[in-house]
């Protein structure tokens, strides 16, 4: 079943013991603290890891203005953009040298395609994410609306094990990795 962000709020709450709410402007304690905490919270957790559902590629825009040091292009990026991966060029998704500032990608290639992490909508969450963005939530939530630390303590140890139980689901979901152009290897022959 697919969670809303309200859906998502409200079962964080159920696990601290505090009344659901059915919107953030329900103008309760809890829907203003949900409402305040909800997106920096969804939005460091989607990007403290590269989750198969919220990778994505695309082919960035070049800027008119240069760089002012350091590298001969500037693009764009998306706006539903949160952290880098990787970036390439010719068909490639990696391979390139560049840095990200200033909502920009600096590069000294003529065209790039980014890997990156946006934000999806929240229906288009798989079921491990929604429980370890939950546990991350109640931690988030406890001490504003219980001001319990100890409590708030566990809370974040139950989370932590449920982000490592998320990340190992999604990981198993490609296929591993494979070492390329490795100077030991390629000695070997």
């Amino acid at each position: 079943m697919a969670l809303n962000d309200v859906a998502l709020c409200s079962r964080a709450l159920i696990r601290l013991g505090a009344a659901p709410i059915s919107s953030f402007l329900d103008g309760t304690a809890e829907s203003e603290i949900a409402g305040a905490l909800y997106g920096p919270t969804r939005d460091a957790l989607l990007s403290a890891y590269p989750w198969s559902f919220a990778c994505a590629q695309i082919s960035l825009t070049k800027l008119s203005q240069s760089p002012l040091a350091d590298y001969q292009n500037a693009f764009q990026l998306p706006n539903d953009f949160l952290r880098g991966i990787s970036a390439g060029a010719g068909g490639r998704g990696r391979g390139l040298n560049y840095r990200i500032y200033q909502n920009t990608l600096h590069t000294n290639s003529e065209e790039v395609v980014l890997s990156y992490i946006y934000r999806p909508q929240e229906q288009d969450f798989p079921p491990y994410f929604d429980m370890a963005l939950i546990t991350r939530l109640s931690a988030e939530l406890c001490i504003p609306i219980t001001e319990n630390t100890s409590r708030a303590d566990a809370l974040y140890r139950i989370a932590e094990g449920e982000y490592a139980k998320a990340r190992q689901i999604d990981a198993q979901q490609d296929s591993p990795n494979k070492i390329e152009n490795f100077s030991l290897i390629d000695v070997r022959g």
